[in-house]
C-alpha cells in the first residue's frame, strides 16, 4: 500500500523523497503493509473519513 503510492508518486512527481521511502519500505519487507492493515485492524481503527 504505502509501497505502491510511494512508487506513483514519484513516477509522476521525479520527487526523490517518494523515492527514498520506496527504497527503504522495500528493504523491510513485503508484508510490511499486511501486518499495517492487520494491526489497525486488530485496534480497531477505520480509514473511514467523517
Amino acid at each position: 500500500m504505502l509501497r505502491d503510492f510511494s512508487w506513483s508518486y514519484f513516477a509522476s512527481t521525479g520527487d526523490i523523497h517518494a523515492y527514498l521511502l520506496y527504497r527503504e519500505h522495500q528493504q523491510i519487507g513485503p508484508h510490511a503493509d499486511e501486518e499495517a492493515d492487520s494491526t489497525r485492524t486488530e485496534l480497531g481503527e477505520s480509514t473511514v473519513c467523517l
